[in-house]
Order: structure tokens, then C-alpha cells, then sequence
């Protein structure tokens, strides 16, 4: 393993990367709350159908 090589390496993705402007992360910040939001829904919808069938939980 070459150390020094290592270090340069993760020197330039730190230089490339850029902190995302307002926009940019109010629109990951959506996207990630309509999956979190999707998801949950999706458990209680199998939660509910579980309830309904006969021997459910």
C-alpha cells in the first residue's frame, strides 16, 4: 500500500468536491423525504392487510 499515493488521491477528491448551493440540497432533502415517507407507508399498508387476514398478527 502506498501511503503517500493514498493521500493525494483523497487531496483532489477534497479539492474537486464543492459544497451544494440552497437548491441542490433542498432538493435531495425532498426526494430523501418522499422515499422515507413511501417507505413508511408501505409498512403500515402490509401492516394493515396483515391485521385484516384471518390469523394476522
Amino acid at each position: 500500500m502506498d501511503v503517500p499515493y493514498d493521500l493525494t488521491s483523497y487531496v483532489r477528491v477534497l479539492k474537486l468536491a464543492s459544497t451544494p448551493s440552497w437548491q441542490e440540497f433542498s432538493q435531495v432533502a425532498k426526494i430523501a423525504g418522499a422515499g422515507i415517507l413511501l417507505v413508511g407507508l408501505l409498512g403500515f399498508v402490509i401492516f394493515v392487510v396483515m391485521m385484516l387476514l384471518p390469523g394476522g398478527v
